[in-house]
């Protein structure tokens, strides 16, 4: 039977390795069962089933070669191995090399999204945390008790700014390092710090700021007409303003500009 077969793949010019892609069989099972070697197949009915495979490719009679088989097989030259059926697979059903180089593609860029998600999240913490914590830091520092007694000479230059309403301000060293960040409410004050090296002031509302140096109350930062930015707040700076304006006092029922006379003579 096995001579009969391959003088038939033989005379239409079908090697081993197409005859095998054409039946989708191992090629060393087929070799076997040209060979007559049916003891190299894993059990008869396989056996039978590769032959009438074989035989159909090459142009032979399958039930030919099936009576062929069983009367192989009756004469005691079946089979006898019955393990690694596994190598008998078809192998279309096995995964091609070009879907095992996609998937092995696929999953090599998950990784590296997945490793560029995590580092820009790492990135994210520490590049956008630091300002809120500074915030954080900055709000809480007007109502932080003083560490130590300043000197008297620190005492002397000590710039204090006290809100007399809602504002918003930033104040900042020459390092661009910010030393408040926030809004005050009315009645809270802010000390410059003794170390702060050429302190600065972005206000939004700069009329209500009052300032004092030394105990000694300045001219205010501007009118409150516009906002304000980097502006000085060295002690030097702040006194070269000049002192704080008093409040004009104006008489109980009398118009602003009206003399004292016409405002106490009686109606004519």
């Amino acid at each position: 039977m096995g001579a009969r077969l391959r003088a038939a793949r033989e005379a239409q010019g079908m090697s081993m390795a197409d005859l095998a892609q054409r039946t989708r069989v191992t090629q060393r099972f087929l070799e076997a069962i040209e060979a007559d070697r049916l003891d190299l197949l894993p059990s008869s009915t396989y056996a039978s089933g590769f032959a009438r495979a074989h035989a159909r490719a090459v142009g032979l009679d399958q039930a030919e070669i099936g009576h062929d088989i069983r009367a192989m097989v009756a004469a005691g030259s079946g089979p006898v191995r019955q393990h690694r059926i596994e190598e008998i697979a078809d192998p279309a059903r096995a995964p091609s090399r070009g879907m095992v180089i996609v998937a092995l593609g696929v999953a090599l860029a998950v990784l590296v999204l997945g490793g560029l998600y995590f580092a820009t999240g790492v990135f994210r913490g520490t590049g956008m945390g630091a300002p809120e914590t500074t915030q954080a830091v900055a709000a809480a520092t007007p109502a932080a008790a003083p560490a130590a007694v300043p000197s008297p000479a620190a005492a002397t230059n000590q710039v204090v700014l006290t809100a007399t309403d809602e504002v918003w301000m930033r104040i900042y060293d020459g390092a661009d390092q910010t030393l408040y960040l926030g809004t005050m409410k009315p009645g809270e004050r802010f000390a410059i710090p003794a170390g702060a090296q050429s302190p600065q002031i972005n206000v939004g509302r700069p009329d209500k700021l009052t300032i004092t140096v030394g105990g000694q109350a300045v001219a205010a930062l501007g009118d409150g007409r516009r906002a304000i930015k980097d502006v000085s707040l060295t002690p030097d700076a702040l006194r070269a303003r000049g002192p704080a304006r008093a409040e004009p006092l104006v008489a109980p029922g009398a118009t602003p500009g009206a003399s004292p006379s016409a405002a106490a003579s009686p109606a004519r």
